[in-house]
């Protein structure tokens, strides 16, 4: 059987071919797309697409730079576990929609809905780096079908179960009344040093945080990258005295037993856990709770205090006050039956005695034929 060959110029004008068609006609097709491709800038060389999902990964993976080394622990894992094991072996022009479909649907099936997003995102982050290096024309992971992310209610403390909670973790419930009162991270708090503690103004400078990917510490800056100064309340004035005393301003203010870091994970396993279990025992109306969820309670906090958005956001840390908005919309809820409030005092304020319903305010008339205003 007679075959065809076609030869053409890449971009670069190297010359190279393609054979196997089994009629000429195949064979002007093809040569035709290529030629719409090179005037689009779609053209992809076909030998550079061939290496495997696991080859570009790494390439991939170690150009991760701008990431946090908790979110890079994230990846790997995510690489090592989810996309490694369906995809490796799997050249770059062979990932098709349908399959990326699929493979997510099944993950939907054991993992959750966020677990489900992030690993499909480390396997679009590899082919989307694909795209840009002229390796692939388009993402297959586009427009792939994703879970629905469910909001859980979070649990906030008032500030009696504050004082409960950490009545019931004994000389560690400093570390619970300092969380909830300042919204600081876990590893911005294990990460404050003494000198960093201004006790006269009651300001903490948070520049630095440490966290521990995979059980190594890594030191690194806050999670925005963006140094902030957070106020705290006179009660805790006389447990950070106690923690700074006889330290040294580069000493750590919160340290674990061994006079190292703090580990959140020794933490909560150790202490945290077991008392809010204590606590729930007693009264079930109290939420079920992590250390991360006190950041939330500071928050909640803050704004049953009159705190705005721009104020909350500031303390803690967040990249903008929109951001603050979308993980705490429900803290503002009050803040619309305020608005609604103070229109009604200002509308009687303007317009006493006028009643709504005994037609037109005085001096407003409407013209024959004239439409309707709304309202």
């Amino acid at each position: 059987m007679k075959l065809w060959r076609v030869r053409y110029r890449t971009p670069d004008r190297r010359q190279t071919d393609k054979r196997g068609f089994r009629t000429k006609r195949e064979a002007e097709d093809f040569l035709a797309t290529v030629e719409v491709a090179k005037m689009r800038g779609e053209w992809v060389d076909p030998t550079r697409s061939k290496v495997t999902v696991e080859e570009w990964s790494v390439a991939w993976f170690s150009a991760q730079v701008q990431l946090k080394p908790t979110t890079l622990s994230g990846y790997r894992h995510a690489l090592d576990k989810h996309v490694l094991p369906r995809w490796g072996r799997v050249r770059l022009l062979d990932v098709t929609h349908a399959d990326v479909q699929a493979w997510v649907t099944g993950l939907s099936t054991t993992l959750g809905p966020s677990a489900t997003r992030q690993t499909y995102l480390v396997l679009s982050g590899v082919l989307k780096f694909a795209v840009r290096d002229g390796r692939l024309p388009r993402n297959p992971c586009e427009d792939v079908r994703l879970p629905r992310l469910t909001k859980h209610r979070r649990g906030y403390l008032s500030h009696l179960q504050v004082a409960e909670l950490s009545s019931e973790l004994g000389e560690n419930g400093d570390v619970v009344r300092f969380l909830a009162y300042t919204g600081l991270r876990w590893g911005e708090m294990a990460a404050l040093r003494v000198g960093r503690v201004d006790l006269a103004r009651r300001r903490l400078s948070v520049d630095e945080a440490v966290s521990e990917p995979r059980g190594s510490l890594v030191w690194g800056t806050p999670k925005t990258h963006e140094r902030r100064s957070v106020p705290f309340p006179a009660l805790l004035v006389d447990p950070l005295a106690q923690r700074c005393a006889g330290k040294s301003r580069d000493d750590l203010v919160f340290s674990g037993a061994d006079g190292g870091v703090l580990r959140g994970s020794n933490f909560r396993a150790r202490f945290f856990a077991a008392a809010v279990q204590r606590v729930r025992e007693r009264d079930t109306d109290f939420p079920r709770i992590t250390p991360h969820d006190l950041r939330h309670t500071a928050a909640s906090l803050a704004v049953s205090a009159g705190a705005n958005v721009k104020a909350v956001q500031r303390m803690l840390g967040h990249a903008s006050a929109a951001m603050t908005l979308d993980v705490y919309a429900d803290l503002f809820d009050d803040d619309l039956d305020a608005v609604a409030a103070a229109l009604d005092d200002h509308t009687h304020a303007e317009v006493v005695g006028i009643s709504w319903a005994a037609g037109p305010l005085p001096g407003i008339t409407r013209e024959r034929g004239q439409r309707k205003t709304p309202g």
